[in-house]
């Protein structure tokens, strides 16, 4: 059997950014999702010295795929190479560089690299990834750009939070009414509808829910289910006043129950806050309404969990949700 066909292929864009600082939002994947819009959630297997090994979901000609890559940062020679150890079919290998070129003091050429070849050389196959890397390519360095430009203010623009519930019940119960998304309409009064596909643990959801003042909102997430204690998100259609919104939910089983956690990071888009919020809006506004809008239904969610797993607990079935 000969090896498969190997497409070598290069992208490039020019970033008002010092090269430092493009090759430390690189080096940093876990912080992908924020930046990346095809990036979904990424997962350190493994770190040490120059070296790591990254679980990544990502999007790649709308399909969802999740490989598993090691990499070599370089930070001296502004670099970081890759290879994927288990790549997702079509993929039979891939590899590459993200090289980062000084042009000057406030510039930098960024150049990605990629050697690839699919199962069985298929020529379907072939074009397949062909695609997916060119379009994942110019969006992730379009984004790259966007990011290095913005990361003076990153303080101001990143959010991250948590809320929490304790749980008088088993954690297993907790994690299924979080899972079973499509039971939501039925069992929270602020969702009025959600369609859920799954497919080997990976779940797309489209939510309407409805704001205190009546007000109506759709979101678009794909979910990453990873038993028996998380679920990660990200939403693929933001709201106006956010650039990126990704989270999870945490089930930590306890002696006395369960600890349930939603977790939540917010990259606001710096732009539109006056739009969405008045004329007077500042940062810190924007900021503060995306911590209690998030929170408070997160919050509200986790409740209505409580009152389900604590009413199977007490031998009552699925229990009142009020």
């Amino acid at each position: 059997m000969t090896a498969p066909t190997m497409r070598s292929t290069e992208h490039s864009i020019t970033v008002a950014a010092p090269a430092r600082r493009v090759y430390d939002i690189v080096a940093r994947a876990a912080d992908w999702p924020h930046h990346f819009t095809p990036t979904l959630h990424v997962e350190v297997l493994e770190s040490g010295g120059d070296e790591e090994r990254l679980r990544i979901w990502a999007i790649a000609n709308g399909e969802v795929k999740c490989w598993t890559s090691h990499r070599v940062l370089d930070p001296t020679a502004l670099s970081v190479r890759f290879r994927q150890e288990v790549p997702a079919p079509p993929v039979a290998f891939m590899s590459g560089e993200w090289r980062m070129t000084p042009l000057d003091a406030h510039t930098t050429r960024v150049t990605f690299l990629h050697e690839y070849g699919a199962v069985d050389d298929d020529p379907q196959s072939l074009r397949w990834i062909d695609r997916a890397v060119d379009s994942n390519s110019a969006e992730e360095l379009a984004r790259l750009g966007n990011a290095a430009e913005l990361a003076g203010r990153i303080d101001e623009l990143l959010l991250s939070f948590e809320d929490s519930v304790e749980i008088a019940a088993p954690a297993g119960d907790v994690h299924d009414f979080l899972r079973d998304a499509g039971e939501w309409p039925r069992r929270i009064p602020h969702v009025d509808r959600v369609e859920l596909t799954e497919d080997a643990g990976v779940q797309h959801m489209d939510m309407d829910t409805r704001t205190a003042d009546g007000s109506v909102h759709t979101t678009s997430s794909v979910r990453i289910c990873l038993p028996p204690d998380r679920i990660v998100y990200k939403q693929v259609v933001t709201p106006l006043l956010m650039t990126a919104h990704t989270g999870s939910w945490h089930i930590t089983a306890r002696p006395e129950g369960t600890l349930a956690t939603s977790r939540h990071t917010v990259l606001l888009a710096p732009d539109r806050v006056r739009e969405v919020l008045g004329p007077d809006a500042t940062l810190a506004t924007a900021r503060d309404f995306v911590r209690r809008a998030l929170g408070h239904n997160s919050t509200v969610t986790l409740k209505h969990a409580k009152a389900y797993a604590e009413a199977l607990e007490a031998g009552t079935e699925e229990g009142s949700c009020a």
